[in-house]
């Protein structure tokens, strides 16, 4: 009764304003129109032809498996992940000879003689383990269709020898991938039947589903059978049984790598249950004749018990995992799978409008994006970053590597690792903002189990107090330099990590949560306030050695051409440095974040003073010689250099130091520097520009960087230079997910932020969203937002107050009317486009505004 009062007291007291009728069923939750948004364009991937290759292929995963679904008619493949199959085992690469180097390393950088401390880091500081261990394949299913080919060896075979289909007579095939139900479907008719497939990873029951049916009856034959990850290149130990009438297994080993030997033991197993038919057992297959409909079950395990250790058996849990599944009805497992998926993904909705594109498939409209305006495909885009999110990480998972829970090769491109100078943050960027904050605990716990590791590093290779992790580690943990002295002088990867601690609080100012996170915050922040050095000459305190990276400057040692012993690269100029600008925001992000986390929970007053002198201390950020952002101490920025990495950008995005309004002269210097890198770059680089243009309040050229990064690529790329999009929407380098994660978030920033101290609404559209609803959008300070806007401008929003946090809004133009269910709500005019009043916990604000 109370909110229908509210929804009249609100009705009458906003007679002479639009409110859209949006605003009523969303404090009313009507549930129809999730049902609706279900079948929508901004929720459904769908193609006219099977995958021709792994990047055309569609993904699933429930955090910890994954498959990616091809949808071939003839010769089907599912090919297989799980989170834990690494190569090598447990490995300590810490160089014991730091300590003794460290001074005169730090006295070549300073004296400007960065070849020999280049080159003196890489013999004493650099990790003894190149270029750590590598995330493999767990392998594949192969189903072969009876009277849908000419196939005639068995399916093992066919992987390895490429034998060649050849497809009976097709029509009507669609191949989709739903979102909003996390399900692959696959239909098509052959010989006047419709068949159908439905193919889903369950995070309930742990298991991968494969669905088959037909309209006619005793029409589902086929041959199934596993195959171990690229069984050839896995120490020739993979074992093929039919352990039952109706079930085969797979057991293998993940390889040895770099002379660590492979202690990752897996096994996979496929259990098929049938409606009819029969269930003969092959050699290592299946084959199901005449079945009415078939459900098969896989299931995986492996040894991996925590990074010290993977003497664990995988059998007896995926016995279980596979007995548990096998024990529920199809309808049961789908309708468990259906809704725990949708508990995380309908808490957020976009619509930016539609257009005729928007009905046709997806990697034609891919094709056609860049000709037409379709801004529901970006919607599509947004939420499939938000899928991808929901199926690589689920707490008790691992974090998403560099693709994400999906790979077919045993050697991937940079070995699929855990990249922390930049890559496995942008992983991240979306959580907190697009409503999926749980699906971070992956990460958070990834940085806990590092404090130990990043301990022994600290000691042993520095010296010093706290913990510290460099540019990448693995499933081992592996916190030492790496990947020589080029790259792994980046010594703030776990410093920028636990700057993901605090938003996460910032979010949802949980004080029990900051106490797990304060330990791991602080000894960070230890380390760096046992390393960092004066610098002689300009007297800040600054990181040495260190880099900005991947960056070559321009120095001195630019022409100097040398082959790296370490890396066996021949390099010109060398990275190292001190004091980059990226490792100094960093580090007075963290500093504050440790300050204000001690004074919340009343600990520590002598290292919070310490902290707080420390980061006065620390090299400001610099503004060079034509109007740039300096990304080193000395002005060494090159106005045509085109590099990938934005990182002396942190303190814009993904950090809070660099604003328009608070720091408009850096604004300007970093907007400077962002345009002289160009415009092109790795899928990764164009969402991380996408973000940078968002915080620049700049949606036109936030807009366009989206255009580029959702430029169809047809073939496989490596080039630095060259971002886009697969048809599959996966992000093309080759295929890392970062692009992916990144771009949501960009998508995010552009419609919503917050982290300034406000909640700023639509900061960066570009026009052609002109008219649109975003809904369930996440602030800093607990807040949970829907807004409404035509032609550009905000007409309704609903703000959802978890915490009871004073509301301080920007983007209100004109009149603006709050009510509660509590009724008129009394705002407050800072500034002609800003309001605040004051909440409390649990309620809803319906805000109508003037058009």
């Amino acid at each position: 009764m109370r909110r229908r009062q509210f929804l009249g007291t609100l009705a009458a007291s906003t007679a002479s304003l639009v409110i859209p009728d949006k605003l009523s069923a969303k404090l009313q939750e009507n549930e129809a129109q999730n049902k609706a948004a279900a079948n929508s364009s901004n929720t459904m991937l769908w193609y006219r032809q099977p995958a021709k290759k792994w990047t055309d292929a569609l993904p699933i995963g429930n955090g910890r498996l994954g498959a990616m679904v091809f949808g071939n008619t003839a010769n089907e493949r599912i090919q297989l992940n799980e989170d834990t199959v690494w190569s090598g085992g447990p490995y300590d690469p810490t160089n014991p000879k730091g300590p003794e180097a460290l001074p005169e390393i730090r006295r070549l950088v300073f004296a400007g003689e960065n070849l020999r401390a280049h080159r003196l880091f890489g013999r004493t500081m650099f990790g003894l383990a190149i270029p750590q261990m590598q995330y493999q394949p767990l392998g594949d299913l192969w189903l072969t269709f009876a009277g849908q080919s000419q196939a005639t060896e068995h399916q093992r075979q066919l992987a390895t020898d490429q034998t060649v289909i050849v497809p009976a007579p097709m029509s009507d095939y669609r191949r989709q991938l739903d979102l909003d139900e996390a399900i692959v479907t696959v239909t098509y008719r052959i010989d006047g039947v419709t068949f159908s497939r439905e193919i889903f990873a369950s995070p309930v029951d742990q298991a991968i589903v494969i669905h088959l049916t037909a309209d006619q009856p005793r029409k589902i034959s086929f041959t199934a059978a596993l195959i171990a990850g690229n069984s050839p290149q896995q120490d020739g130990d993979a074992i093929y049984d039919a352990v039952l009438p109706n079930e085969i297994v797979a057991r293998g080993r993940a390889m040895s790598d770099e002379g660590i030997e492979g202690k990752v033991r897996y096994q996979t197993r496929a259990r098929i249950v049938t409606k009819g038919g029969t269930i003969t057992a092959g050699e290592a297959t299946l084959i199901i004749s005449g079945a009415d409909a078939a459900t098969i079950f896989i299931g995986a395990r492996t040894s991996f018990i925590n990074y010290k250790d993977a003497s664990g058996d995988p059998e007896p849990k995926v016995k279980n995992d596979i007995e548990l599944a096998a024990s529920k009805s199809y309808e049961v497992l789908r309708r468990d799978h259906v809704a725990e998926h949708q508990r995380l993904f309908r808490r957020v909705h976009l619509d930016l409008g539609s257009s005729a594109n928007a009905q046709l498939p997806t990697d034609e409209r891919l094709k056609k994006f860049h000709e037409s305006n379709d801004p529901s495909m970006v919607a599509l885009y947004f939420q499939f970053g938000r899928y991808l999110m929901i199926s690589d990480s689920r707490p008790g998972c691992l974090p998403a590597n560099l693709q994400g829970i999906w790979n077919e090769q045993t050697i991937p491109s940079w070995g699929s690792k855990y990249t922390t100078n930049i890559n496995l943050q942008m992983n991240y960027w979306p959580a907190e903002t697009t409503n999926l904050s749980e699906c971070a605990e992956p990460l958070f716990k990834l940085i806990a189990d590092s404090v130990e590791p990043g301990t022994h590093v600290a000691k042993v290779n520095y010296g010093v107090r706290g913990w510290v992790l460099h540019q990448n580690t693995d499933l081992w943990l592996a916190c030492a330099p790496m990947d020589g002295p080029t790259w792994g002088t980046f010594a703030t990867g776990g410093a920028w990590l636990c700057t993901h601690l605090w938003e996460h609080y910032l979010f949802n100012t949980d004080v029990e949560e900051l106490k797990k996170f304060y330990p791991l915050m602080k000894g960070s922040a230890q380390f760096f306030l046992d390393t960092l050095v004066k610098h002689p000459t300009l007297k800040w305190l600054v990181t040495c050695p260190s880099m900005s990276p991947e960056h070559f400057p321009d120095s001195p040692t630019e022409n100097i051409s040398f082959w790296d012993e370490v890396t066996n690269l021949h390099l010109k100029g060398t990275t190292i440095c001190a004091g980059p600008t990226i490792d100094m925001e960093i580090l007075r992000n963290l500093f504050d974040a440790c300050a204000q986390a001690s004074e919340i929970l009343g600990v520590d007053e002598d290292f919070r003073r310490q902290v707080k002198e420390t980061r006065q201390q620390l090299a400001p950020m610099q503004i060079g010689k034509w109007g740039q952002l300096q990304e080193w101490l000395d002005d060494w920025d090159d106005p045509e250099d085109h590099h990938r990495h934005m990182s002396p950008m942190w303190g814009l995005y993904p950090g809070n130091s660099i604003t328009p309004a608070g720091t408009p002269e850096l604004a300007a210097a970093a907007a400077r520097l962002l345009s002289s890198r160009g415009d092109g770059g790795p899928g990764w680089g164009l969402a991380w520009k996408m973000c940078l243009r968002a915080r620049l309040l700049d949606g036109e050229y936030a807009y366009r960087e989206l255009q580029r990064l959702l430029t169809l690529v047809d073939e496989e790329r490596t080039s630095y230079s060259e971002g886009g999009t697969y048809g599959s929407l996966l992000n093309a380098l080759p295929f890392q997910i970062d692009g992916n994660m990144g771009a949501t978030a960009g998508i995010a920033e552009m419609l919503l932020q917050s982290h300034a101290g406000e909640i700023h609404l639509l900061p960066a559209i570009p026009a052609t969203w002109a008219d649109g609803s975003a809904k369930g959008f996440r602030a800093r300070g607990g807040f949970v937002v829907d807004v409404d806007w035509k032609g550009g401008k905000i007409v309704a929003a609903s703000i959802v107050s978890k915490l009871g946090n004073l509301c301080r809004i920007r983007g209100l133009g004109g009149f603006a009317h709050v009510t509660s269910i509590s009724g008129q709500v009394q705002i407050t005019r800072p500034e002609p486009t800003v309001i605040e009043f004051k909440t409390r916990s649990g309620e809803t604000y319906a805000i109508a505004a003037s058009v």
